[in-house]
């Protein structure tokens, strides 16, 4: 009987492994087969690197022998000429410009005003007519026409001695009283107690439970029309947050106390107000 145990020397690693197995297994064709295809793997990867190295070599190569042959063209040196340099023509200095004539201030016709002195008018005397014509006159009750003497006339009034005459102040019409809003005014619309009396009451107004409570600062700028009688009409609130806004208004509206109405040559007109309001919720 022969002993299991002992191998022959002629076996490989890879026979003495799979002895007594299924050698058609893919394990044992790869590992018998390793380095034949091993090698065979190394002859194509340095094939390749190779013709990877040389491909330039290859490709210049290839260009050399397909392209063109050279053409010799002939170049005859010239001679050159140098260019002669130019020469400026020397220009006369010409005359500096004569001065410009000196300017005529415009002459101003002073006109004096001279008041002439009054003078009495010279007595014109006739002298009587002749007794010849004096005996043809007829005295009685019958009125007769006698010798016309020229006529007074009164000299001029003197010229002007450039005094201002007197004016005399006309007084200017009252506007008719319209119903236009007006922005500006001589005398603005006030409030009794001031500014600061109508933010206080409005600030009384002003329901701060329709707000959340964390919008922090709030602003919003509110105009209204102080009309004619002092009352407030056209309320508006512009600001990002309309419930604020909403609010605002109603406490506007709530102030009952009537505004001193703004002024325009003593008129009462009607009068647009703006009104910023900031308020901290937190």
């Amino acid at each position: 009987m022969a002993d299991e145990t002992v191998y022959d020397k002629n076996l490989s690693l890879d026979e003495i492994v799979f002895e007594n197995r299924n050698k058609d297994y893919g394990a044992y064709d790869l590992r018998h087969n390793y380095s034949r295809i091993l090698t065979k793997a190394f002859l194509i990867g340095a094939a390749i690197f190779i013709l990877l190295a040389l491909s330039p070599l290859i490709y210049l190569t290839i260009k050399n022998l397909t392209k063109p042959p050279k053409q010799e063209v002939k170049a005859d040196l010239v001679n050159i000429l140098e260019d002669q340099p130019i020469i400026e023509e020397v220009k006369e200095k010409e005359p500096p410009p004569p001065p410009p004539p000196p300017k005529e201030e415009p002459k101003v016709e002073v006109i004096q005003n001279v008041v002439p002195e009054p003078k009495s008018a010279p007595k014109v005397e006739t002298p009587p007519p002749p007794i010849s014509v004096q005996v043809k006159t007829n005295t009685g009750l019958i009125s007769q026409e006698g010798v016309k003497t020229p006529s007074y006339t009164p000299p001029p009034p003197p010229p002007s001695t450039g005094t201002k005459a007197a004016t005399v102040e006309v007084a200017k019409p009252k506007p008719a009283v319209t119903d236009e809003v007006y922005t500006e005014v001589e005398q603005q619309a006030d409030f009794p107690g001031g500014i600061n009396g109508f933010r206080s009451k409005f600030q009384d107004n002003f329901d701060s439970s329709v707000m959340n409570g964390d919008e922090g600062s709030l602003k919003t700028e509110v105009t209204f029309v102080v009309e004619r009688d002092g009352s407030i009409t056209q309320v508006k609130a512009t600001g990002s947050n309309s419930d604020f806004n909403r609010e605002a208004e109603r406490a506007i509206k709530a102030v009952k106390t009537k505004w001193t109405p703004a002024k325009i040559n003593g008129q009462a007109v009607r009068y647009r107000f703006r009104l910023p309001v900031t308020m901290n919720f937190e």
